[in-house]
C-alpha cells in the first residue's frame, strides 16, 4: 500500500463534498508529474490525505482511499471544459484521473503551519515549497498526520 496527498480548493471541492458524494473522480489535474503519480503508481486501497489549499488556513482535513485506478480524464476531450486539451484524443488521452472515496474527516484538522512545526513530519513534501496537487506521502508521515489529527485507527 502507498500513501498520497491530494490538494483541492475547498470552494471548488471540499472534504465535505467528498463525504456527501461518497466518492469522486480526481479530474482536472494538469501537471505531468502529478498525472504520472496517478497513472503509474496509485492503486485501489491506497490511502490519501485530503488537503485544502488556498484556504484560511490551508491544511490536511481528512482521509480518502483510492477506489478506482487511473482512467482517462475525459474533460481533456470536452471543448466546453476548463480542462480541455486540444492535443488530447481518445487514442492518446494525455491526462488521467483516479477515483477516491471518503474515509474520514480529521477530528483536528492540521494546518500547513502545524505540519511544518511537527518534528515527526520533517521532510514531508507538502511542508516544502512543492505545489504538486498529487504527491506521495511516506508511511511514517501518513501515520503521524493521522495521529496528530486524532485518527488513531489510521495511525498504525
Amino acid at each position: 500500500m502507498r500513501y498520497w496527498l491530494v490538494k483541492s480548493e475547498p470552494d471548488v471541492y471540499s472534504i465535505d463534498d467528498l463525504a456527501r458524494d461518497g466518492s469522486t473522480s480526481w479530474d482536472g489535474v494538469r501537471n505531468y508529474q502529478a498525472r504520472n503519480f496517478m497513472r503509474d503508481d496509485m492503486r485501489v486501497g491506497d490511502l490519501v490525505l485530503f488537503y485544502h489549499s488556498n484556504a484560511a488556513p490551508p491544511g490536511v482535513v481528512g482521509v480518502a482511499e483510492v477506489s478506482r485506478e487511473a482512467h482517462p480524464d475525459l474533460l481533456a476531450l470536452d471543448p466546453r471544459s476548463d480542462y480541455f486539451d486540444p492535443r488530447a484524443t481518445k487514442d492518446d488521452p494525455r491526462w488521467w484521473m483516479v477515483d477516491i472515496a471518503y474515509r474520514a474527516h480529521l477530528p483536528r484538522p492540521l494546518s500547513l503551519q502545524a505540519l511544518r512545526d511537527a518534528p515527526e513530519l520533517e521532510g514531508m513534501l507538502v511542508t516544502t515549497k512543492s505545489r504538486l496537487s498529487v504527491q506521495p506521502v511516506d508511511p511514517a508521515h501518513f501515520a503521524a498526520v493521522c495521529k496528530l489529527g486524532g485518527l488513531q485507527w489510521l495511525a498504525g
